[in-house]
């Protein structure tokens, strides 16, 4: 199973917390405390988990099925980054398009015949806000 990105992102604020305050890390260079804020990643982890129980659940596995999952998701993840103050910046809006595509390949989507099918270049960007 791959990593949820949330996962990773706590790992990183902890460890660049635990380095400012032992003085190893200078508090500007700590970028994760300031762009994944607890209630951001919270609200995104639980996007990202009913996005990923959906996926794996879904029977039949239509198109039609699979591209309002992927809506479901975005749509949550534009509230939170709303909600938060825009903390979805370039780095992180590729991650978090990469992980809804890898959630459908790793569920035995085919991901280009799918994105084929629809005409798009990627799973998140006909919704995206961010």
């Amino acid at each position: 199973m791959i990593e949820r990105l949330t996962q990773r992102w706590r790992r990183e604020t902890a460890e660049q917390a635990a380095a400012v305050a032992a003085g190893t890390l200078p508090a500007d260079e700590a970028y994760a405390l300031t762009a994944f804020p607890p209630e951001f990643v919270a609200a995104v982890d639980t996007a990202l988990e009913a996005y990923e129980r959906e996926i794996t659940g879904l029977e039949p596995r239509t198109d039609e099925a699979v591209w309002a999952a992927v809506e479901r998701v975005v749509v949550a993840l534009n509230e939170a980054d709303l909600e938060c103050g825009h903390p979805i910046e370039t780095i992180t809006r590729e991650e978090l398009s990469e992980y809804i595509e890898e959630v459908l390949d790793e569920a035995g989507i085919d991901v280009e015949a799918l994105l084929e099918r629809r005409g798009a270049d990627e799973a998140a960007g006909e919704w995206r806000d961010w």
